[in-house]
């Protein structure tokens, strides 16, 4: 589709604006979080080059997260300049129609939900992996809620595993018990005092273990001092978990702990469930936002850029305060999480449907 004159210069002034929107609320992020977390950089070792990977990873955290906003604020502005310049209404004027307006917008919307898309899926979780381990390891050194005495695992819909201390310095388990069973017969039961993690195979070394085995009424017993490997289906990752170790990992990664968990019969997988499906939903929101934007901020009104600028935040705000709620409605089961994380969507998309029919024409 070859673009027009006035497709051109709409979308020019459309990507340029949202670019530096998102460089200047990028920019007050950045200081806003250096002020809380300056105390940390100072007291704590850490390097220049610790200090300025943190903050790229910040710059594409921030930008996955607010893109949206920057695209509802972009939009607003320079449409409203347009508006108060006399522009829209010069256009509508030369017998353009409302709709024919709308296409440039479209245009320039899509090209920045398919920017948001990638990096939703893949280039923001590998740079939140500078962030994640700068402030695990500088700022909230204890964080980590993962479970290290008395833990239950269930490692596959037949397989329940219990390890009644783990030491995460040197990678060992100590009162390790396997249960494998059918239903609620017990097949075999795997005791050893001790297991340590090996990285290159990837295997547990078990050091005086010793294996029941149930075949009816006649029971097998085997004891050893001999270490061996065991491919228990754990690593050390299932004994550390942040809050927020969701958002380091490109989706790929998270289908794989996703698809992971549901092997093992687990039903703890939903933070990640809410993360992929929050990455596909939020570059949708760029478009919605932006046919919300031009069509409040296309009407010449007396208050001019401030008053729509004012309105076009409030409508950020609002959508985030929706957002906030449904994901912890997802969260809590109240509702699927695929429809949690569209119910926002849902929500605008009606709304901006009502304002273009009485945009002004």
């Amino acid at each position: 589709m070859k673009l027009k004159v006035l497709d051109a210069y709409i979308i020019k002034k459309f990507l340029s604006t949202v670019f530096f929107s998102m460089l200047i609320f990028t920019m007050i992020s950045c200081a806003i979080d250096f002020s809380e977390k300056v105390q940390a950089i100072i007291e704590k070792p850490c390097t220049k080059k610790d200090v300025l990977a943190y903050y790229v990873g910040f710059m594409f955290h921030m930008t996955s997260l607010l893109l949206p906003l920057y695209t509802l604020v972009g939009v607003v502005f320079f449409t409203s300049r347009l508006a108060f310049n006399s522009e829209i209404l010069a256009i509508l004027n030369a017998g353009v129609s409302f709709r024919r307006i709308l296409r440039p917008y479209l245009i320039a919307g899509s090209v920045i939900a398919i920017f948001h898309l990638s990096i939703n899926h893949y280039i923001a979780p590998v740079f939140n992996q500078w962030k994640l381990w700068f402030e695990h390891t500088y700022v909230w050194t204890d964080q980590d809620i993962g479970k290290t005495t008395n833990a239950h695992f269930l490692t596959a819909p037949d397989t329940k595993v219990f390890i009644k201390s783990y030491n995460k310095n040197n990678l060992t388990m100590t009162g390790l018990r396997v249960e494998k069973f059918e239903r609620s017969k017990v097949l075999s039961i795997l005791e050893a005092e001790n297991a340590t993690w090996k990285p290159e195979p990837g295997t547990w070394q078990l050091s005086q273990w010793s294996v029941r085995t149930f075949d009816g009424l006649r029971e097998t017993y085997i004891r050893s001092s001999t270490p061996i490997d065991s491919a228990i289906n754990l690593s050390p990752l299932d004994f550390v978990y942040f809050n927020n170790q969701n958002q380091e990992m490109t989706t790929p990664e998270l289908e794989a702990v996703i698809e992971r968990d549901r092997e093992r019969g687990l039903a703890n997988s939903r933070s990640y469930n809410i993360e992929k499906h929050r990455r596909t939903a939020d570059p949708v929101t760029n478009i919605i936002l932006t046919i919300i934007g031009l069509a409040v901020a296309g009407r010449k009104v007396r208050g001019g850029t401030g008053f729509h600028l004012a309105l076009g935040i409030s409508i950020g705000a609002g959508f985030i305060l929706l957002s906030k709620f449904a994901v912890s409605f997802a969260s809590s089961g109240s509702v699927s999480v695929m429809l949690g994380m569209w119910i926002p969507n849902l929500i605008f998309a009606a709304i901006a449907l009502w304002l273009v029919t009485r945009a002004q024409k």
